[in-house]
């Protein structure tokens, strides 16, 4: 495996790391309003970046490279609305993908057939995540001030939990 192509995975692990830091400040932000709910949704999203950080750790060690770690930046702390949290989440999530996409493109380039094929469970993970941002985007949008059906959204993130991908 390249110089490149390492320095890039663990780029990508680190940002998933900073990912999960994201979520887990939005979960903060969620708990703050009370919204129980909602903040379990960031919480099981920061699991699941967690997780990806992992696999990408693990996965470098596999090829005999080094995963090293990096400072995180500060996430954003405060919004307007749960509308808001959301947008920001998918903006996140598709920077997110564009990250992945230039790793694939990294490996593609230098025939990296082991990397290329491990990128692939990422990329179709991350067109469930931007799938599923942009869902809660419009029920939110639709649901506007009924306070009921809001409330209800919350109830159901509640149940939300992270199960972990068998290998």
């Amino acid at each position: 495996m390249s110089k490149e192509l390492t320095e890039a995975l663990n780029e990508q692990m680190n940002f998933e790391f900073y990912s999960a830091h994201v979520y887990q400040a939005m979960a903060a932000y969620c708990s703050g309003e009370s919204l129980d709910g909602f903040a379990n949704f960031f919480i099981v999203q920061a699991e699941e970046e967690r997780f990806h950080a992992m696999k990408i750790y693990k996965f470098l060690n596999d090829r005999g490279q080094r995963a090293t770690l990096a400072a995180l930046p500060e996430p954003k702390n405060e919004y307007s609305s749960m509308l808001d949290v959301f947008e920001h989440g998918y903006a996140h999530e598709q920077q997110n993908t564009k990250k992945f996409y230039n790793l694939a493109d990294i490996a593609l380039n230098e025939r990296e057939h082991a990397t290329m094929y491990f990128l692939k469970w990422f990329i179709d993970e991350q067109v469930e995540e931007e799938a599923l941002f942009d869902n809660i985007i419009q029920k939110l949008r639709r649901i506007e001030k009924d306070s009921n059906a809001f409330y209800m959204l919350d109830a159901e993130f509640g149940k939300r939990s992270f199960t972990p991908p068998a290998e």
